[in-house]
């Protein structure tokens, strides 16, 4: 009677390989085209036309209308921030990128995770301006042209979520460093207000004072890359493309700058606090804005007719999604940033069990932990967990693509695409709560190193506390900060 019962176990294993084969056979690996363009040797050779100073009477036009104008939401080409540099490779500016974003990185994790990191702050239709990406000098990645004063001062300003201070370098200048057109002088703008030392504008600065001898406000922000700017703060009014005007927005006037803030005028800090530029129209045009990153190669076609804006007010949710949303998260200790819940992640179709809630949560007792969306941080960041087995289930997926060893600077995981033109990848993609999805094309997490064909899996894992949502993945997508219904979304094939 022996014989049967072997049989019997015999077939049930035939049974279990061949049901694992059916379901293996069912859920193949998710994949998309990707086209391997490797970095360009050639050295650059002149600026972008946004980076030249002939633009004097950009922001004249229309300014008697402005007020009443029906339609404020202006867009325009952007280029890339490659542009403004002269006589170098992509190899060499992606190298500064990834620098510079290290130590982004590391300064928002400090400030993130401080015991005392609570700060102040450091209509309809909506405003918009253009923007241009940034990989080579300076503390941002992108930058937005905006008239400053009356008559308005043209003025490139870096756009960064992880600051709410507005400022610009302006004349006189105790230091100033070289920027992209004029310096702003204030004493010829008709519409500049220094503001006292007892307004209530001042008193919200993290880092103010008061010029006992003038009465004046004065601030002070200093960056942890070493970078300083400082000097008095006013109200001032702001211009953007078309003749939509802002007036008595709060600006610093920096007399005393210093440091990484080369081709810039000045920062439009965009933050979630109280003296941020969403924050200071929001009466006008609510706190909700939007904006689209151009992906690294738009301008390196110039046959592109890729174009993109940052808009403030309700236009930014225009065509919006219900379903595209996610909640903000509020982290007590740190109110600029923009935290929002991660709950997974997926690579080719399948969720990835390692990316755990517990790995990205905020704990707002202590204020670590949780993911951000930052627009001048480059790569994303993951706490060290959630990233392992990211990159465990991609390379799995990708058994097909031939490793490159040894990775390249903060990468773990290159491939060697060298010969290849269009090959085929696992798709990637990150959940949010409240079932909102970004599915990140290729060219978002497989970015180019070097001309050869080395492409690196553009993620990367972090022991700082927490995790950053980079402008890399956010390519592509129309970003949507909506203030006023705290959420955040991301729109695919915004730009």
């Amino acid at each position: 009677m022996a014989p049967p019962p072997l049989l019997s176990l015999s077939a049930l294993l035939l049974l279990l390989l061949a049901a694992s084969a059916s379901n293996a056979a069912a859920k193949p690996v998710q994949t998309q085209s990707f086209l391997a363009t490797p970095l360009s040797p050639e050295r650059s050779s002149a600026p972008s036309e946004l980076a030249r100073d002939d633009d004097k009477d950009l922001f004249a036009d229309n300014l008697a209308a402005a007020e009443d104008a029906a339609a404020s939401t202006v867009r325009f080409s952007v280029v890339h921030r490659d542009d403004f540099a002269v006589d170098a490779t992509a190899a060499e500016l992606l190298a500064h990128r990834l620098e510079r974003d290290g130590k982004r990185a590391s300064r928002i994790s400090a400030a993130a995770g401080a015991a005392n990191a609570t700060r102040r702050g450091s209509g309809s239709g909506g405003v918009a301006a253009p923007v241009v990406s940034g990989l080579a000098q300076g503390s941002g990645e992108y930058f937005t042209k905006i008239g400053v004063g009356t008559p308005a001062t043209p003025a490139l300003m870096v756009l960064d979520t992880g600051s709410d201070v507005v400022w610009l370098q302006c004349a006189p200048c105790k230091r100033c460093y070289e920027q992209s057109g004029p310096v702003f002088d204030p004493r010829r703008s008709k519409s500049y207000g220094a503001l006292d030392c007892a307004a209530p504008l001042c008193r919200r600065l993290d880092s103010g004072g008061c010029d006992l001898r003038r009465r004046a406000c004065i601030y002070q922000v200093a960056y942890g890359d070493g970078s300083v700017t400082a000097g008095d703060f006013a109200t001032e009014t702001l211009t953007f493309a078309g003749g939509a005007r802002v007036a008595r927005v709060a600006v610093g006037c920096g007399h005393d700058n210093e440091g990484l803030f080369v081709a810039a005028a000045g920062l439009l800090g965009l933050g979630r606090g109280s003296l941020s530029f969403p924050a200071q129209i929001s009466r006008r045009y609510g706190r909700s804005f939007s904006y689209c990153l151009v992906d690294r190669t738009s301008s390196a076609n110039p046959t592109s007719s890729r174009a993109s804006t940052v808009t403030f007010g309700s236009a930014a949710l225009a065509s919006v999604l219900a379903s595209s949303f996610t909640p903000m998260v509020k982290n007590p200790r740190m109110e600029t940033f923009y935290y929002v819940q991660l709950a997974g992640i997926s690579v080719g179709g399948a969720r990835v069990p390692g990316v755990a809630n517990s790995n990205l949560r905020l704990d707002p007792s202590s204020g670590r932990g949780g993911v951000i969306v930052d627009s001048g941080t480059s790569v994303t960041r993951l706490a060290r967990p959630a990233y392992s087995a990211l990159r465990d289930a991609f390379r799995a997926a990708s058994a097909g693509l031939r490793l490159s060893p040894g990775g390249f600077s903060l990468f773990d995981t290159c491939y060697d695409l060298s010969g290849r033109k269009v090959v085929k990848v696992p798709t990637v993609s990150m959940h949010f709560a409240g079932g909102a999805e970004a599915s990140l094309p290729p060219e978002n997490y497989l970015i180019p190193v070097d001309s050869k064909g080395t492409f690196c899996f553009a993620f990367a894992g972090t022991d700082g506390g927490v995790s950053i949502i980079g402008n890399i993945q956010q390519q592509g997508f129309r970003v949507v900060f909506d203030g006023d219904g705290q959420r955040v979304a991301f729109v695919p094939k915004g730009c």
